[in-house]
């Protein structure tokens, strides 16, 4: 199998089986290990560049094709959306192009289609245009969404929220490749030691953009062939999403409570920090936290438990025992698109609503769980004001907790007028992090 046969495979996987991407891509790689690491790393970008740009490639399909690419076999579709992205957006010479298209419709049984393959990729890359062109007199948010490959009416709701400047910077970013980043476990090995690991694997390290137990990562093929991840020095974890536990304040011999805790970066964070103290990492998925589990074995750490439970439920033998609780709640996950670009197509404004009220029927639950004094986590990694600015607001006013500044836990560069008042919502933009909100609270 070649890395176009494999990025075909995936992305059919993909729409056959209503799964993220990452979630398919992951699986696929994992099965062959056995692949050429530029071989995997080819397949990799063409399936990302190809999911990300779907419906900007469609579009361009449709303006070269006599058969709309919603008319197409599903498997031609996904062959000629491959060489549109090759085409468009990569240097790969156009006659390569076009004769692995072509040879990878007859190897799939589909030779009578050779010739149309052909036909529409030779006829793009002869004359390639950008959607713009064929766009005329198309409204500003019509060619926003277009370029971007971005829904209409999301594109409109980025607009309200920050304006056009800062949209466009926004979905700029979310079709660049970012590092991979990943936490330091500084309980099992030095900051230096564990970068030493890393670059004797051949790994090129960077430092974090603002804390120094985070390091970006580029270069690698698979996490499992790292010494460092099998020895439990690393976790991946983006540094936006340290920001909530260095946010709680954590001291020796706290009882932390992360109700949704999968996949487990702040549970395990938090398990780091405490000399003395203990981690209840809990979640609804028994899925997700066999996962986690496995990651607690690998990283050594003796003081977290696991406890399948839905966070909407009240569990009565921890009312008012947590020093802290750590809510990083379901969310529309607008902050990650980058990493998860299905994201921007499964989203709709119904379902953004039915999270905000399911985000305040766990807020109200686990609010319970504090001690007097104790402090609340709220978090997401979406950038949806609903689910953020106005759910601060709402913590205040119904569950009655203070809002409490971020100011003494975050560094410098952070710190802002909003930090001071206990919230602070980071954007995704051009030489930053994942877009997330994170804000705390304190019981009186």
């Amino acid at each position: 199998m070649n890395a176009r046969e494999l990025a075909l495979k995936m992305l059919m996987q993909i729409a056959e089986e209503q799964k993220l991407s990452h979630t398919v891509m992951a699986r696929e790689l994992a099965a062959v290990p056995e692949m050429d690491k530029k071989e995997r790393s080819f397949a990799t970008m063409l399936c990302q560049g190809v999911v990300e740009r779907k419906e900007t490639l469609d579009f361009l399909i449709a303006q070269y094709s006599s058969v709309k690419p919603q008319k197409m076999k599903p498997l031609v579709r996904n062959i000629i959306r491959m060489g549109f992205y090759q085409l468009a957006y990569t240097s790969v010479p156009p006659s390569a192009v076009c004769n692995e298209a072509v040879k990878l419709v007859k190897k799939k049984g589909l030779g009578g289609l050779s010739g149309f393959v052909n036909g529409v990729l030779r006829s793009y890359a002869r004359e390639p245009k950008k959607p713009e062109a064929f766009l005329g007199q198309a409204s500003e948010m019509r060619k926003l969404a277009l370029c971007y490959s971005v829904p209409e009416w999301l594109a409109e709701k980025f607009v309200a929220w920050y304006g056009i400047d800062l949209t466009r910077e926004m979905f700029e970013v979310f079709l660049q490749r970012s590092d991979l980043t990943v936490r330091v476990n500084r309980s099992r090995v030095s900051r230096e030691a564990c970068i030493e690991s890393l670059v004797s694997d051949g790994v090129c390290v960077s430092d974090g953009r603002w804390l120094t137990q985070a390091l970006r990562l580029s270069g690698v093929d698979t996490l499992e062939k790292l010494s460092a991840f099998r020895e439990g020095y690393i976790q991946v974890q983006d540094e936006s999403s340290m920001l909530p536990v260095l946010c709680a304040g954590l001291k020796d011999g706290d009882y932390v409570i992360d109700c949704c805790a999968a996949p487990g970066g702040k549970a395990l964070q938090a398990a780091d920090i405490l000399q003395q103290g203990r981690v209840s990492a809990r979640d609804v998925s028994e899925y997700k936290l066999n996962k986690l589990r496995e990651n607690v074995e690998r990283l050594g750490f003796q003081n977290v438990e696991l406890l399948l439970q839905d966070a909407t439920q009240v569990r009565e033998e921890d009312i008012g025992k947590a020093d802290v609780v750590l809510a990083d709640l379901p969310c529309s996950g607008l902050g990650i698109i980058a990493r998860k670009p299905d994201i921007k197509y499964h989203v709709t404004e119904d379902g953004m609503r039915s999270l905000q009220e399911l985000q305040r029927k766990i807020l109200a639950t686990v609010v319970k769980y504090l001690k007097p004094g104790g402090v609340l986590i709220f978090s997401t990694c979406t950038i949806n004001p609903c689910e953020n600015i106005e759910n601060v607001r709402w913590i205040r006013e119904e569950l009655g907790l203070c809002e409490s500044s971020l100011d003494p836990y975050l560094p410098d560069r952070l710190k802002n007028v909003d930090t001071k008042k206990g919230y602070l919502q980071l954007l995704p933009l051009a030489n930053a992090s994942d877009g997330f909100f994170v804000s705390r609270f304190q019981k009186q």
